[in-house]
């Protein structure tokens, strides 16, 4: 019998960010959020990627791009629970669990045409009322959003 080899699938990153752990069918969507095809750094995206914890998952590793706070909350909103590394020197320096703030500011647009946000040159803000199935509510007209209905800036 021979000796069933392992190997890495996806090439190591020097500096930049993994993240890891995106449900497969949030992967598109999560590249598209981030406008991954207008950086100029090289990309690595994985595709249903064989998971213990998920049985497949996503990963994307970006060289040279660190992620801003209002682009995490981003990606929280569809793809909770992403883990996210920072490499420097080929090395794992910080690991962040993507999580949903309590909080959005400015990320996500008001669904009632009469709400003020729609109305005037302001930024939205939505309190998450439920993190587990995503719902929010806007501080301003107080209509709940679902999770489905979300529509980002």
């Amino acid at each position: 019998m021979g000796v069933k080899k392992k190997e890495l699938k996806v090439a190591a990153l020097e500096n930049g960010t993994a993240i890891d752990h995106i449900p497969s069918e949030q992967l598109f969507k999560v590249v598209s959020l981030l406008e991954i095809e207008k950086l100029s750094t090289p990309v690595t995206i994985g595709y249903n990627l064989d998971s213990k914890k998920m049985n497949k998952k996503g990963i994307l590793k970006i060289s040279d791009k660190f992620f801003e706070e209002d682009e995490i909350n981003r990606i929280s909103l569809i793809a909770p629970n992403v883990k996210l590394n920072i490499i420097r020197d080929y090395e794992v320096i910080e690991k962040k669990l993507v999580a949903l703030p309590d909080e959005l500011l400015g990320i996500v647009k008001c669904n009632n045409p009469k709400c003020i946000t729609n109305n005037e040159p302001m930024k939205t803000h939505f309190k998450v009322i439920d993190k587990k199935d995503v719902i929010l509510k806007c501080q301003y007209c107080e209509m709940k959003t679902k999770k489905e209905d979300i529509v980002l800036l």
